[in-house]
């Protein structure tokens, strides 16, 4: 995936081959759920089912809210520094837009870091909220809740619901 840093060239200044702006789109989306999903091989979310299922629950709910390729790239890599199943150098060296490196980063939560802070850094990054929104969306869906164990859907229900505020969401969100 070659770095994409505004719109592509169309008209007059789009070369022989030169590719258009859907298909860099599809590519970005389509290389960002590939390394997503190799990274991620294998991990399982704590019900036990694959985690890409997450990644890619969180990526439609980016789409479904207006998000745009960069976006649904940063959804399929948001838990990757975080999980570390990629590194920063990684990231650094991927051939991503900076508003997906920027995004990823920021969020993810940093060991010991205070959920205020997070919840700082994600507004201060533009489009974090819409893909964190999403990943709490997956996260706290009472389907998703239910086939945990009581306790653990409880602190877990709490957690998003905390995040939520700090980030000026509702339920509906």
């Amino acid at each position: 995936m070659p770095h994409h840093g505004g719109p592509a060239p169309t008209g007059s200044e789009a070369g022989a081959g030169a590719e258009s702006e859907v298909e860099v789109e599809v590519r970005i989306e389509a290389g960002a759920e590939a390394v997503a999903r190799a990274a991620h091989a294998g991990q399982r979310d704590k019900a036990g089912r694959p985690y890409a299922g997450h990644l890619a629950a969180v990526a439609e709910g980016v789409r479904a809210r207006g998000g745009d390729a960069e976006l649904v790239a940063a959804a399929w890599l948001h838990d990757a520094l975080e999980d570390g199943v990629l590194s920063e150098e990684w990231l650094d060296k991927a051939p991503l837009p900076q508003r997906t490196k920027d995004v990823v980063r920021a969020l993810t939560k940093r060991p010991g870091e205070e959920l205020e802070a997070y919840a700082r850094r994600i507004l201060a990054t533009p489009g974090a909220r819409l893909v964190k929104t999403a990943d709490i969306a997956h996260n706290a869906d009472p389907r998703r809740l239910a086939a945990l164990d009581e306790p653990t859907a409880r602190r877990l229900a709490h957690k998003y619901a905390t995040m939520r505020a700090h980030l000026g969401l509702t339920p509906a969100d």
